[in-house]
């Protein structure tokens, strides 16, 4: 759960920095830390939930995955990436296929 304001932040900013054109400004300046940091205490507690967080060498959250198995998932042994964030400034290093 320690994980989850940094996990927050990435969120948003990810949301603002893709969706910039395509979403109204509006929408994504109402967009709260706050809101999705308590979203993300719940995913990161869900049983079956897993979240995992990628930091630069200071230690800060420069992005995240998160995936489980869904309940409708029948498949032995597998399960779905349902989010991967990265930050715009730490996009195209090589994070995301790590």
């Amino acid at each position: 759960m320690a994980d989850a304001e940094g996990i927050a932040k990435v969120h948003v900013d990810c949301w603002r920095t893709t969706y910039k054109d395509i979403m109204p400004s509006d929408f994504l300046d109402k967009l709260s830390y706050e809101n999705r940091k308590d979203i993300w205490i719940k995913n990161i507690t869900s049983n079956g939930n897993h979240v995992y967080v990628a930091e630069n060498n200071e230690g800060k959250i420069v992005g995240f995955i998160c995936g489980g198995k869904r309940e409708t998932n029948q498949v032995e042994d597998s399960g779905d990436l349902t989010a991967i964030y990265i930050l715009e400034n730490s996009q195209r290093m090589g994070i995301g296929k790590k």
